[in-house]
């Protein structure tokens, strides 16, 4: 289905910025995960914008986007969704994003309230520390050094093959790899692989993720939200989702059983459907000035270290 896809390019701040664009109707803002590109929505984009305008851009440093030295953090790519939604003239969207889309989702809509109806969140990233040494290990000081030679043509094939073959063994801890593989070969270009190291050290350092939304969870009373988790994810923890539980009570919360770290191209039939039943069950947010400020005077109800305490020793059934 890729290639039925119009990738149309549009340049601001003098940068490049490469989307697709399609359907009718409410608007839904698609954010892919780290090292991935529009083509990650490719098994359910098709159905959505049977009901929905659907915008899937490639964030700045993937895809067809440029890939200069830059703000990579998710607040410089928050700035970047809302500049982009300007120049395509629509106001509001409901923002969906995956992994390191769905720290940027959640930024967008916390720094864009007025702009966001609705917040969908896919295995996302800023619910917690945990995360795979891998991605840790892209934050490392030799990683473009030693990306570059495992990514010469050789090596690379070699590689991209083992781990899609490893992939179809059906064992829970290779589930993803075969999307892994479509990443690392996208560090064969240099400036993939600067852009994404930048990401990853503005995000996660040696311990995990430093970059968290917990804190001001609470503000999500004033706005529908969806978080959607394969129960199979390796590379960050479904038991994330408990968190969501407990900072976020008024959330829904899907998790998708025999799935791994995408759930959307696991099941997209049923990813399709819980996205579409949560946009039907709910009424778009309606942003109040007032409402945001006492929201912000009021606080969390409970402090934050005692809801990551409760959310690390009371796992929800």
């Amino acid at each position: 289905m890729n290639d039925e896809l119009e990738v149309q390019k549009v340049t601001i701040h003098g940068h490049q910025r490469a989307y697709v664009k399609l359907g009718s109707g409410p608007a839904l803002l698609l954010l892919h995960g780290l090292g991935c590109d529009h083509t990650t929505w490719s098994p359910v984009i098709h159905q959505l914008a049977k009901r929905y305008t659907v915008i899937a851009p490639d964030l700045l440093g993937h895809g067809q986007s440029a890939k200069p030295r830059a703000d990579y953090s998710v607040g410089g790519y928050a700035n970047g969704m809302r500049d982009l939604l300007t120049v395509l003239n629509i106001d509001k969207v409901t923002v969906v994003g995956h992994s390191l889309g769905g720290g940027v989702a959640m930024q967008f809509a916390y720094q864009f309230p007025e702009r966001t109806e609705r917040m969908v969140l896919v295995a996302p990233g800023g619910l917690g520390p945990e995360v795979t040494p891998m991605i840790r290990a892209v934050g490392l000081p030799g990683f473009r050094t030693v990306m570059a030679v495992l990514t010469l043509p050789g090596i690379r094939h070699v590689g991209t093959a083992g781990m899609r073959a490893l992939s179809r063994t059906g064992l829970t801890a290779t589930h993803d790899l075969d999307e892994v593989a479509d990443i690392f070969d996208t560090f064969k270009d240099p400036g993939a692989r600067a852009a994404i190291s930048h990401v990853v050290r503005a995000v996660v350092d040696t311990r995990g993720q430093i970059v968290t939304m917990v804190d001001r969870a609470y503000l999500t009373q004033a706005m529908p939200m969806l978080v959607v988790w394969g129960s199979e994810d390796m590379v960050i923890p479904v038991k994330h989702a408990d968190t969501v539980a407990l900072i976020a009570p008024g959330a829904h919360v899907e998790v998708l059983g025999n799935s791994g770290h995408f759930p959307h191209k696991d099941h997209p039939e049923r990813f399709v459907k819980v996205l579409n039943d949560f946009v039907r069950s709910t009424q778009p947010a309606s942003y109040h000035r007032g409402r945001w400020r006492q929201l912000l005077r009021n606080g969390p109800l409970a402090p934050v270290t005692e809801q990551l305490h409760l959310a690390r020793a009371v796992p929800i059934a």
